[in-house]
């Protein structure tokens, strides 16, 4: 099934991501992993791709298994930046051949050793979506940023290349991480004047782990709540409390969205069947 069917016929939703492995090594236990939190019979999930397109066949397998073998639809990533345009239409190929109907298209992060720009195919997600519309056949879905992308100056921006994107055949939006629901409220706000109607997905990160939050920081720049970083001071050095503390914040969260209206909710598992499966726990009479 589509997303953009599921979101018609789903008041609510609620769906997992969880990503392949790095290498062969690790491939039995991402999967198990995966699989377990397939076994929650959440409403679909997404599989990340690797920078640079390194784990693009671990995304085809494991999308396709989770289809397959567990009846759950599969949103399979796919970047872009650094690639030539026939390993996108072929792992375009691959994923039909699959039954893989749902696409993330993303741009993908910028890698140090990366090709001169003046060699890519492709320099943005809007290009991806476009080529992905002219192959036909799939649900193309893209990334938002609440906060903004950290790549531009100015939300207006921000919020025009998100528009275009959407212009080129994006049919809905999954947001990046957030701690604070007020950021994505004034966001929706800002880009439903500026004419995006499509679907927005809220992404939530359940934090586990005190390093987990330094690491987002790094990576994003996401704004911290001071009642987020309370909990991070108190519970941080106790793992277990940690966890479940973070994984209560994140529920927080959902219950006030789901409140204010914001229906879709993304969870990025980390892999971590425990923390899918208690936050679904969580929800259980909310989100059926």
């Amino acid at each position: 099934m589509k997303l953009t069917q599921l979101f018609k016929e789903k008041t609510e939703t609620l769906s997992f991501e969880v990503f392949p492995p790095k290498d062969g090594k690790n491939y039995d236990s991402v999967k198990s992993a995966t699989e377990e939190i397939a076994k929650l019979n959440p409403h679909y999930m997404s599989v990340t791709y690797g920078a640079g397109g390194g784990t693009g066949e671990y995304t085809v397998e494991i999308s396709r298994n989770l289809q397959e073998n567990f009846g759950v639809i599969s949103l399979a990533h796919l970047t872009c930046v650094n690639s030539k345009r026939e390993v996108v239409w072929k792992r375009l190929r691959q994923l039909r051949e699959a039954g893989i109907e749902n696409i993330l298209a993303l741009r993908g992060d910028l890698l140090p050793d990366a090709a001169d720009p003046s060699e890519w195919d492709y320099h943005y997600a809007s290009e991806l979506v476009s080529e992905i519309r002219e192959f036909g056949g799939f649900c193309i879905g893209g990334a938002c940023y609440p906060e903004g992308h950290v790549e531009s100056e100015h939300s207006k921006d921000d919020i025009r290349h998100l528009k275009e994107k959407v212009d080129a055949g994006c049919q809905f939006l999954t947001t990046q991480m957030f701690f604070d629901n007020n950021i994505l409220y004034n966001f929706l706000y800002r880009i439903r004047e500026a004419g995006i109607t499509v679907p927005v997905v809220a992404g939530i990160m359940p934090v586990t782990g005190a390093n987990q939050i330094k690491r987002i920081c790094q990576l994003s720049g996401t704004y911290l709540p001071q009642r987020f970083k309370a909990i991070v001071d108190r519970f941080g050095s106790e793992p277990a409390a940690m966890k479940q503390a973070g994984i209560a914040y994140a529920t927080e969260q959902i219950i006030d969205l789901l409140a204010n209206g914001v229906n879709h909710i993304h969870i990025y598992s980390m892999n971590k069947p425990e923390v899918a499966e208690q936050v679904q726990k969580n929800l259980s009479e909310i989100i059926r």
